[in-house]
């Protein structure tokens, strides 16, 4: 970790951890600390979403995919189960690596280097095979967000273009990046808008009581900003 500077501490001094900042403010100031801060890598900018579910039930399960238009500002590596015609297709949009039980083979093996699983409802007999070492990674497909289905031109390009995975964990936040710390302000706003935005229309039925309980953006190497919900509700009255 990079020694912090005066220029980092001035920064981070104007961070109040008590303070609830409107969204964009709130980037703003990230971006000042990570800017302050001089590292190696271009940090990463995240979001945890607190919700007012209980993910032990099916029902109140808060899961989405979202392409944000600014991307995540990273190349995404795709990994495609298709055959014949849909083959193809994956080759053509980009997919990085593209194959069926060879493919299986390789993944059993220790072949991990590929960010998404992309797989047609055909070749999903041979993905299942690979529940214990796709699952605990967060990587198996689902038709739920769109990562198992036969239109595998438009998944491969939504993966390739920013399209992002979420779930709600056991203690009920949703964590899930909105981009990198040399994004402009405008550009993390947007993301962190349309992420959120889904999930606020993803609340299950059975939720009860306040729904959105909080929301915090940081980025790899800085704290925690709380935001304040306030304009977030507002555009979902």
């Amino acid at each position: 970790m990079a020694k912090a500077g005066k220029k980092f501490r001035a920064a981070e001094a104007q961070m109040d951890r008590n303070k609830r900042y409107a969204v964009g403010e709130a980037f703003q100031v990230l971006k000042k600390a990570a800017e302050a801060r001089s590292t190696k890598f271009d940090q990463s900018v995240d979001v945890a979403i607190n919700l007012g579910v209980d993910p032990k039930h099916a029902d109140q399960m808060v899961r989405g995919a979202v392409v944000l238009p600014h991307g995540v500002g990273k190349t995404v590596r795709v990994a495609v189960f298709a055959k014949g015609e849909k083959q193809r297709e994956a080759e053509e949009a980009g997919a990085d690596i593209v194959g069926a039980e060879d493919l299986q083979k390789r993944i059993e093996e220790g072949f991990l280097d590929f960010d998404t699983v992309v797989a047609t409802p055909d070749m999903m007999g041979v993905v299942g095979r690979l529940g214990k070492v796709l699952g605990p990674r967060g990587l198996m497909p689902n038709p739920k967000v769109g990562t198992v289905t036969m239109d595998v031109r438009k998944a491969v390009t939504e993966a390739k273009g920013g399209k992002i995975e979420f779930r709600v964990e056991k203690a009920g936040i949703v964590h899930a990046p909105v981009g990198k710390a040399s994004f402009s302000a405008d550009k993390l706003e947007a993301n962190f808008n349309a992420l959120v935005d889904l999930v606020m229309k993803l609340k299950p039925s059975t939720a009860k009581g306040v729904y959105l309980k909080g929301v915090a953006v940081s980025t790899t190497m800085g704290p925690g900003l709380k935001l304040d919900t306030t304009e977030i509700l507002a555009r979902h009255r």
